[in-house]
């Protein structure tokens, strides 16, 4: 849903009218926005957990919206840096030179440890 000068009280309402009398065991559905420059709004189905980190990063100061946002830029970041981590392992197995330098510094290991 995309809206522009709604409040974010007002686009709650509007998106959520038939959570107002859920239970406690039925995962809650949380729509947040941003308007500040922003015109996506997303909803999002939280477990108990994910809340209960969402709780956890409101109590550290950060909005809801923050909250989300960072969350999702640090968890894009991590897949990132994983996915340059596993290039470059594969680069240097790929690396003829580079082994046979580590199995050089292995069998040096392996021999002081023998010496004692």
């Amino acid at each position: 849903m995309i809206s522009r000068g709604r409040s974010v009280t007002d686009l709650h309402r509007i998106a959520h009218p038939a959570h107002a009398g859920a239970d406690s065991g039925v995962v809650q559905c949380m729509t947040k926005c941003h308007t500040d420059g922003m015109a996506k709004v997303i909803s999002v189905r939280l477990d108990d957990d994910a809340e209960r980190a969402l709780r956890v990063l409101e109590a550290s100061g950060l909005t809801l919206s923050e909250a989300i946002r960072s969350s999702l830029l640090a968890s894009a970041e991590r897949l990132n840096r994983r996915s340059v981590l596993v290039a470059e392992a594969a680069a240097l197995e790929a690396d003829d030179e580079d082994r046979a330098e580590m199995l050089a510094v292995a069998s040096l290991m392996e021999s002081m440890r023998a010496a004692r």
